[in-house]
């Protein structure tokens, strides 16, 4: 067997394109919605060899002064690559990026690391027990401080009692008006499954693939504004409609990650192993990731870790209460910090046999 750092969450490097404007933007603003130049794929590239910087290393010398959870998280979804490749044919021209970071944007979000009571006062003191939302609010935080926010969440009804749809994000760009379907999303390769589309891409609660995520918004979410009863609610025309989509892809731990067109080749990935599978982790600092910290790479105090021996009782525990995979993380000590390393779900010993069964029942798609 490979030695697991090689093996577990293949490095990736960082590249952006940055997208046309017909409009001089807002100092400090990235755009969202723009298409960047196409350029041209390149499947099958081989994947990054042991040595070359992880993306989570990468994040850390870019951002080491970020250390506040919600502004870190809003930097990884501003400054995260894409998932989706949005110069790919596949995705016909409907997936949004945003281009390279302004260093304008970037010094603001250095000033909301030392003053992060604005932010704190938009989140709410609610608790958030859907990632999805948590990431909504913090984009409709940065868009609404950048002067771009028309809507979030706006709902259209046909009726009293029948709801159509919900616009993600209506945003200002000079004087068109676009409307932005928004999404993170985390996905496991069941490569058994893979074959040549996206439902090989799984939910590690075995709910969704990418492949039917996609499907719902581009079948009917962006098409929202098309419908009658969006029409009153809108005050001009959508000039566009796009998806922008962020989030991790894991790959099983003996596997590289794939290289598959329509996907960013800098995406941001981990590994999945099963609990068995676990016992093979080398010794290390981890810690066990709350879902509200999925997005950006951990940062936490030296003394919240614990040792490979504590994890594995903590997951047997855990999936003891409930079998649902869970995300972990290898840490690294840095002064008084432990940050990310890499990241894996470990999932039940009968995931994949979970993950089968429910294709042949037709509630997953093949």
């Amino acid at each position: 067997m490979a030695p697991p750092s090689c093996r577990w969450s293949p490095p990736t490097t960082r590249t952006t394109c940055c997208a046309s404007r017909k409009t001089k933007p807002r100092p400090g603003a990235t755009c969202a919605w723009r298409r960047p130049p196409v350029t041209k794929p390149q499947p099958g590239a081989p994947s990054a060899p042991c040595g070359v910087e992880t993306y989570q290393a990468a994040f850390e010398r870019r951002w080491p002064h970020l250390n506040h959870p919600h502004v870190r998280a809003l930097a990884w979804l501003l400054d995260a690559p894409d998932l989706l490749d949005p110069a790919s044919p596949h995705w016909q021209g409907r997936i949004a990026s945003f281009g390279p970071m302004a260093p304008a944007t970037a010094d603001w979000l250095a000033a909301l690391e030392q003053d992060p009571i604005p932010l704190e006062s938009a989140l709410g003191t609610r608790h958030y027990s859907r990632l999805g939302l948590y990431a909504e609010k913090l984009m409709a935080f940065y868009f609404a401080e950048h002067g771009q926010l028309v809507a979030h969440g706006l709902q259209v009804r046909a009726s009293r009692n029948d709801t159509v749809g919900e616009f993600d994000f209506l945003l200002r760009d000079g004087d068109d008006l676009v409307h932005i379907e928004f999404a993170t999303k985390f996905y496991l390769l069941d490569a058994d499954a893979a074959g040549a589309n996206f439902n090989g891409l799984i939910g590690p609660n075995l709910a969704d693939t990418l492949g039917a995520k996609m499907r719902k918004i581009f079948d009917k979410q962006l098409s929202l504004a098309q419908h009658p009863a969006a029409q009153p609610l809108l005050p001009q025309p959508v000039a566009r409609a796009q998806a922008l989509v962020k989030g991790w892809l894991f790959y099983p731990h003996s596997a590289d990650a794939a290289s598959m067109e329509g996907i960013s080749q800098p995406h941001c990935n981990g590994f999945w192993m099963t609990l068995s599978q676990a016992q093979h982790l080398p010794d290390g600092h981890y810690t066990i990731m709350p879902r509200l910290h999925w997005l950006a790479p951990l940062k936490s105090p030296a003394n919240a870790a614990m040792s490979k021996q504590e994890l594995l009782a903590a997951l047997s525990d855990q999936m003891t209460q409930l079998s649902a995979p869970v995300m972990v993380t290898a840490m690294q000590e840095k002064r008084e910090w432990l940050v990310e390393q890499r990241r894996g779900f470990i999932v039940p010993d009968d995931w994949h046999a979970q993950a089968a069964q429910r294709r042949q029942d037709g509630t997953l798609p093949a």
